[in-house]
């Protein structure tokens, strides 16, 4: 099956919107053993839409939209559709009614504008939208396309997700034959050239699947497909020993959740004390449900003066040492866990750009993990952007307390 993916709005075409919603729709098709053979970011104008529409009839058996759905004068993709098969649009009765009752629900009354969501190509089912009001749209053989199959989906990741997971993907299975499984596993503290050379001669003995290495800013991912679970069950335990230490988890999850993980079964709590990253540690951790159990809270310590108001450490000694140092981190990590009564306490100070900051270079990142045991601490030099290192430094710091509290 040829599956074509266009991602629809003007954003997407610049640095404000990434589309991450074909990368998602991706992993999902690739659980099913299909794939993307093609994915376009096309933007508001009908024109030139209407011609990628057009082109996709003729190469595509299953056409995945994403955006252009809702009620602006920039929404028309299923006008666009519509008009190029030929069709009028009518408005699809449950669509209006599960409208009025998202807004009588908000004591709301919706704008006329709004209606025009509930309108259909003729021919076209309504995928009805449990968390927004922008119904998608499954249209079957359309109007001199036996065969091919058109799904139109929101651009809101969770509207989009919601609808895919519920009423599209049960739909596909179906067309999709033998089910394709993935063994996952994340590993961090290693980089990606250096796993691809650990892991060749395991993944040689088990050529019969399909492997790929993801790499990001935070951790690597190890995949393999087939359709042999047994297969699958029998890679990894080959690969265990593989990976050692370096292996966060194996399945859904990443390295945030195995932290978490870990210190709950440990009956053991966290703080955080946060200079560089300005808080992406906490908010990476608090994204999780039931994070609550294990991880305390923290202190986001920008400036030398945060250091000192919020978690006491001493100013003299701070200007001497300097706010970029190893010295500090500890002094933070130390800080923040006796302040909240943690069982761990990390600390994470450095520079991430744009110039030199107390001494300190660009990417110069300090960590520290105090614990029952101690204190113990890291330092890293990290190129790349401002993001780069604020990820890569928030990656290290949880690395650091995984391996402390990993059990077996």
């Amino acid at each position: 099956m040829r599956i074509e993916c266009i991602a629809i709005g003007t954003e997407l075409l610049t640095t404000r919107r990434l589309d991450t919603n074909s990368v998602w729709l991706g992993e999902r098709l690739a659980s099913l053993g299909l794939a993307f053979h093609r994915k376009t970011a096309v933007g508001d104008s009908r024109e030139d839409l209407t011609m990628l529409l057009r082109e996709a009839l003729t190469r595509s058996d299953l056409i995945v939209t994403t955006g252009g759905l809702g009620p602006t004068f920039d929404d028309f993709t299923k006008e666009c559709f519509a008009e190029l098969l030929g069709v009028d649009l009518r408005e699809d009765v449950q669509s209006r009614e599960d409208m009025l009752a998202f807004y009588a629900a908000r004591q709301r009354v919706p704008p006329a504008s709004n209606f025009k969501q509930a309108l259909l190509p003729m021919g076209a089912e309504a995928l009805r939208n449990p968390v927004g009001t922008a119904p998608g749209v499954w249209w079957q053989d359309p109007p001199a396309h036996p065969g091919v199959r058109i799904v139109m989906l929101p651009g809101v990741p969770r509207e989009m997700k919601r609808m895919w997971e519920e009423q599209v993907e049960p739909r596909l299975r179906a067309l999709a034959g033998a089910a394709t499984h993935t063994l996952r596993m994340v590993v961090a503290g290693v980089p990606e050239s250096t796993l691809d050379e650990r892991t060749r001669e395991a993944r040689q003995r088990h050529g019969h699947l399909d492997w790929t290495i993801l790499a990001s800013l935070t951790q690597v991912e190890l995949l393999a497909r087939g359709a042999d679970p047994a297969a699958l069950a029998t890679a990894r335990t080959d690969f265990l020993p593989v990976l050692g230490e370096d292996l966060v988890g194996v399945g859904d999850g990443n390295l945030e959740d195995a932290v978490l993980a870990a210190l709950k079964a440990r009956g053991e709590t966290l703080a955080v004390a946060e200079s560089v990253t300005g808080g992406l540690l906490a908010s990476r951790l608090t994204a999780i449900p039931g994070a609550s159990e294990v991880f305390l809270g923290g202190a986001t310590v920008y400036s030398a003066k945060a250091k000192v108001a919020l978690l006491g450490l001493d100013a003299l000694r701070l200007a001497q040492e300097g706010t970029v140092s190893e010295a500090t981190s500890r002094a933070l990590a130390e800080a923040v866990r006796d302040r909240l009564g943690a069982t761990w306490g990390l600390g994470i100070t450095g520079n991430a750009g744009p110039s030199a900051e107390g001494g300190a270079p660009v990417g110069a990142l300090f960590i520290a993990l105090a614990g029952p045991g101690g204190t113990v601490a890291k330092a890293l030099t990290i190129p790349g952007d401002r993001l780069d290192a604020q990820l890569r430094g928030m990656a290290s710091a949880l690395d650091l307390l995984r391996r402390a509290t990993r059990i077996g």
